[in-house]
């Protein structure tokens, strides 16, 4: 039960690692605060508040067209992470499977992380891209871990 919980836990702390690491460098659009002389509780909204909701919207606006690449750009790096991880835990998977088992792990949790990225960049045709690419890794993955002749095994199972 601790090697699973453990395994968990290594998994999600490289998914927040990945996470945090290109928050830290590669820091996102700064957004912009809504105006506090729009709130207008029991109010009706003058033509003064009026012009500073257009102004925020077009601010948001500019916002959201900034982030779109952004979030692509982050996708790609965690994907590359995400890659980096299962490759990671393929190499190692007879000599310290635990460890394996963590770090690929967090190549699903840090895949995850990269398609909601992907997602939020909305751009289908990448989106797709993520998604398929994803699938590959997940599909290599499985073929590998599981469903590939295990020569150490077939050598048991000879005696």
């Amino acid at each position: 039960m601790l090697k699973i919980a453990y395994t968990f836990f290594l998994g999600i702390m490289l998914a927040i690692f990945v996470g945090f690491g290109i928050a830290a460098f590669y820091e996102q659009p700064a957004m912009p605060k809504w105006p506090t002389e729009l709130l207008t509780i029991g109010k009706e909204s003058s033509l003064e508040q009026e012009k500073t909701q257009k102004e925020f919207d077009a601010k948001q606006e500019a916002w959201n067209e900034k982030m779109r690449p952004y979030n692509r750009n982050v996708s790609i790096m965690t994907l590359l992470a995400a890659v980096i991880f299962v490759a990671i835990s393929l190499l190692f998977e007879h000599k310290i499977s635990i460890l394996a088992d963590g770090i690929m792990l967090g190549g699903v949790f840090t895949l995850v992380y990269s398609l909601g990225r992907g997602i939020a960049s909305q751009d289908s045709k990448y989106s797709f891209g993520i998604v398929t690419i994803g699938l590959i890794i997940v599909l290599t993955l499985g073929y590998l871990r599981f469903i590939q002749p295990n020569p150490e095994l077939a050598a048991k199972l000879k005696k």
